[in-house]
């Protein structure tokens, strides 16, 4: 099993820890210190060494923040992990804060109408959000103050950093050598008149020299520090136990292997302008360039578009990928189905689904930890059963089941809404509104220029006509062999980076109501140019192509909510689903992948 059900947070602990972290702030000189979820490499996913918030608070969720003052504590959480942070926290000691709705800087301010001095650890936080704090704190009598990490101070057994082996990432998947994608990268800098760029991104290194690492939890990314230069040639700082004679091999004469203890001298000898992407680069690398004087200029990290824009080797393998993920995901189905109401526990969902993924034995990891959140606990959207949370789906629950696996060729992640014996109306119907946002987006033709913001209200309107919503995004980047997370693109209201052919993006609307169920339906989708349509008269359209093929349940349809086009388009994706997955099932789950996609 790649997943455990062990309680990794510790709540009772917390006010323990703020006491002490109250005390170190003290002796610092600091009237409060900022504790995010991040770590030096400004990825959304941390090892155990820097999982700094979840040692302090409790709270486990993949974002959010504590702003620790005198006399109060506040988390920040976005809306995803609203009921969750107040399972996983003492509140008695910490204050759920609603994020983005509530910045921290008017926070800070209500909380301090007579000034202070707030810490951060400049590893921990980008130009970016430094700059937005400092521009909501001007003429609050508040400064901030980077100094070092406070939380490492009074974390006794804090875990070592991790040195996970680098592996080379097969030519024949990745469609281009890193030579290529150095070459095509480095011009870029000489157009944009860059003499170098820094890239701290995992999954950013990890794509552009084509390695694969173990250093994060079901993301295969290596910490390391890369620098960039306009000859093409690249200094990477990262711990050489790390590589093996064949990646050594395989980086070749052009990348220069360094220790990472050397990157801060190293930043020092550049000679500018040097591209920092604002977004991402940790506070730290400016202020070393600074203090030496090199110049430098904002832009995107390199690799970020390239690595965001698919390859078609990479989409013909994630192709496959979501095939072979997918036929796993039917004959879990086949499995659940025959189970009566009463008789299976959300970790025997989460056990039996891994298990169907592994059968095919290419399955290296799982992409998240699976959530399979019944009846209640359905409604928290990034739910983990562990031992103490675990419950029996019983009849008339709805189970969210949203999970992933990480092949060699491809990331797969998806979501489906299971009944577990009779259904009440209200969520069938639900249900339905739900299903025809996401409908909505797997047909949807656009412009070119469009953004994640443009076309994220077409998921909901269905929703927003019975007054209601859901709290997240409807759709997140994805990589192929890389992060199940991948940006810049979204499908939000908050993404405004334009679609690009070869991105691939989630479609997955949802519902959910506190203390009572959850829904969520979600596919993979990669962006492709829109074939014309006979008596059209504009051109430059884009479509979306769906990559998973596993039934939506039709128990849970209210049928005469759907229009014909909705109708038309389930019966057809259903019957794509018989023609692609039916000849990699075993004849039991044929049988049932017959039943289930029998047209409406």
């Amino acid at each position: 099993m790649f997943q455990s059900f062990h309680n990794t947070a510790s709540p009772e602990a917390g006010a323990e820890r703020l006491a002490a972290l109250r005390e170190a702030i003290e002796a610092e000189g600091l009237t409060g210190f900022l504790v995010p979820r991040a770590d030096a490499h400004q990825g959304e996913y941390v090892a155990d060494r820097d999982a700094r918030l979840a040692w302090l608070t409790g709270f486990t969720g993949s974002a959010g923040f504590c702003v620790v003052l005198p006399g109060i504590a506040g988390v920040f959480v976005d809306g995803r992990y609203r009921v969750q942070v107040k399972v996983q926290v003492d509140t008695v000691h910490f204050t759920p804060v609603d994020w983005p709705e509530v910045k921290p800087a008017p926070w800070l301010k209500d909380h301090l109408p007579d000034g202070g001095i707030i810490g951060f650890d400049p590893w921990l936080y980008t130009a970016e959000q430094v700059e937005q704090m400092e521009q909501g704190l001007k003429g609050s009598g508040i400064t901030l103050r980077a100094c070092s990490n406070l939380i490492d101070r009074i974390w006794p057994d804090q875990p070592a950093a991790p040195t996970g082996a680098i592996s080379v990432y097969p030519v024949e998947l990745a469609g281009r050598d890193h030579a290529d994608k150095r070459a095509e990268m480095a011009e870029q800098l000489k157009q944009a008149n860059h003499k170098a760029a820094v890239i701290t991104l995992p999954d950013s290194i990890a794509w552009s020299l084509n390695i694969r690492g173990r250093d994060i939890l079901r993301n295969p990314v290596a910490h390391a520090f890369a620098i960039l230069y306009d000859s093409a040639k690249l200094a990477l700082f990262v711990d050489e136990a790390k590589l093996d004679e064949p990646a050594q091999a395989h980086l070749g004469d052009e990348v220069e292997i360094r220790p990472v203890a050397e990157f801060g001298a190293a930043l020092q000898d550049l000679t500018g302008p040097v591209r920092l992407d604002k977004t991402w680069i940790p506070l730290w690398v400016v202020q070393q360039l600074d203090d030496t004087g090199v110049e430098h200029e904002w832009g995107d990290e390199p690799p970020i578009l390239p690595k965001a824009c698919k390859h078609e080797a990479e989409i013909a393998a994630t192709r496959e990928a979501h095939l072979r993920d997918g036929a796993a995901l039917c004959e879990f189905l086949t499995w659940f189905d025959a189970q009566a109401p009463g008789t299976i526990s959300e970790i025997d969902v989460v056990t039996k689904l891994e298990g169907c993924r592994a059968t095919s034995g290419k399955l290296l990891d799982i992409s998240f930890d699976t959530i399979a959140g019944s009846g209640p606990h359905g409604a928290l959207a990034h739910y983990r059963v562990t031992h103490d949370t675990n419950r029996t789906l019983e009849d008339g629950d709805l189970l969210v089941l949203d999970g992933g696996g990480q092949y060699l060729d491809g990331t797969t992640d998806i979501t489906r809404t299971l009944p577990v014996g009779r259904i009440g109306e209200d969520e069938r119907a639900a249900f339905t509104r739900v299903l025809q946002g996401m409908i909505a987006i797997s047909r949807l033709r656009w412009p070119e220029g469009l953004a994640g913001r443009d076309l994220d209200a077409i998921a909901r309107y269905p929703l927003w006509l019975a007054d209601q919503d859901y709290n997240h995004g409807t759709g997140h980047g994805v990589g192929v062999a890389l992060c199940v997370h991948e940006g810049p693109q979204r499908l939000s209201r908050i993404s405004h980076v334009p679609f690009r052919p070869g991105m691939i993006v989630s479609n997955e609307p949802g519902y959910y109501r506190e203390g009572a169920f959850g829904i969520r339906i979600e596919n993979l989708v990669v962006v492709t140019p829109a074939e014309p349509i006979t008596g059209g008269d504009q051109t430059g359209k884009l479509c979306f192509e769906t990559l998973n093929w596993v039934p939506i349940d039709r128990r849970l349809i209210d049928v005469a909510m759907l229009s014909t086009p909705e109708r038309d388009w389930l019966n057809t994706y259903h019957a794509t689903c018989r023609d692609k997955v039916r000849p990699r099932l075993s004849e039991a789950a044929a049988k049932w992948l017959d039943h289930a996609t029998a047209p409406l």
